[in-house]
């Protein structure tokens, strides 16, 4: 049997590498390569795709939060509330302005912000919910809206994982103020290297964000404000334009691969993940809960599986809220249970476009197997 990685991307490179090399040799040959048509073209695309108004392209995800963030004048003595169980940009981009994160734990089905704790984090100072779309699950931004207009609290979608995932039949990052992506190789919509994107419908707010992410300048030579070089490359732009049409596909083809998986591995030891109710996930992974007390346990089911052929990958190990940065907040063991119960339980099992029925069969067999040992 082949071995089976938790994500492949060089299949999707062999299904159409000759389109993207073909765009990119044109963006080559134009000597543009910062900025320029490309870049104009994908952030129209992506805007159209998403059904909003305005697409500004930056350097990564983590860009694309901060340089929000900025833009709303989110800074020192304001509060953002935030999942404690996420990648630390999140975070980090709160930080990183010199507000405060505000954890509020998680939804163990979907491993989304619990909407419904949301309220009780609120205080005078918070001036922002920043939910993320985890896993390629949407959050329930119904219930979030409600509690950001009830309060006037901006809304910052964290879209990095779940490019082209909808709630009630609309995009995600087409809500609130503001949707910040991640163009990441392994994200549904990945490049070839860094790159990420700011969607709105406030003209006014693309503007300024598109004057910070310059240097702070709006005419050249000219700085109105303190910026940051972050810009897309026209090479990954080129790239992300050919993928782009292809994406409703390739996240179909991912749905097919979680059901497949649902089917799979019913019944067993495990908890499966749960599309959200009125959502439409796009599973950037497929990740279950080993109901164990002890990451040790966990960690060894990883350690039979990889040496059995199956890799799988661990998001995320230690809850934002637990982190070292973070030790200044307060926070303890046992504050936020459900993020820290998924930290110790989470296993992402294989997930890509191209992974094979048998693939996911062999990946099936060998989990319960591992499952069977380690319960001897």
């Amino acid at each position: 049997m082949n071995s089976i990685p938790p994500i492949d991307l060089t299949r999707q490179y062999f299904r159409f590498g000759p389109e993207m090399e073909t765009a990119t040799a044109d963006v080559l040959r134009s000597g543009r390569y910062i900025g320029g048509a490309a870049v104009d073209a994908f952030e129209q695309q992506f805007a159209t795709y998403l059904g909003v108004s305005n697409c500004v392209a930056c350097h990564s995800g983590t860009d694309a939060l901060y340089l929000v963030m900025r833009a709303l004048n989110l800074g020192p003595g304001d509060e953002v509330i935030t999942t404690a169980f996420s990648f630390i940009a999140t975070s980090e981009a709160i930080a990183l302005v010199g507000a405060k994160p505000v954890f509020v734990d998680i939804d163990c089905s979907t491993f989304n912000l619990d909407a419904e704790q949301v309220a009780g984090a609120i205080t005078e100072r918070t001036k922002a919910i920043l939910p993320v779309h985890l896993f390629g699950q949407p959050a329930d931004m119904g219930t979030l809206g409600e509690i950001a207009a009830h309060n006037s609290l901006y809304v910052i979608e964290d879209c990095a994982q779940a490019t082209g995932a909808s709630w009630q039949n609309r995009k995600v990052g087409s809500f609130g103020q503001a949707g910040c992506f991640s163009f990441f190789p392994t994200k549904n919509l990945g490049g070839c290297g860094d790159g990420g994107a700011v969607t709105t419908n406030d003209a006014d707010l693309a503007a300024a964000i598109r004057q910070l992410k310059n240097h702070g300048s709006s005419q050249r030579y000219r700085h109105e404000a303190t910026g940051i070089n972050s810009r897309l490359d026209g090479l990954q732009a080129a790239i992300l334009s050919v993928k782009l049409p292809y994406l409703d596909d390739w996240n179909r083809e991912r749905q097919e691969i979680a059901a497949r998986y649902q089917t799979l591995l019913a019944p067993s030891q495990l908890k499966l993940p749960q599309a959200t109710p009125g959502g439409i996930s796009v599973w950037n992974q497929y990740t279950v809960l080993f109901d164990t007390e002890t990451a040790a346990a966990r960690d060894r089911l990883q350690e039979k599986l990889q040496h059995s052929g199956i890799g799988t990958m661990v998001y995320y190990p230690i809850p934002l809220h637990r982190q070292p940065v973070y030790h200044n907040l307060g926070y303890q063991d046992g504050d936020l249970p459900q993020a820290e119960k998924a930290a110790r339980q989470v296993l992402s099992l294989p997930m890509f476009p191209g992974l094979t029925p048998e693939e996911q069969e062999q990946i099936a067999c060998t989990l319960k197997d591992c499952l069977a040992a380690i319960a001897d």
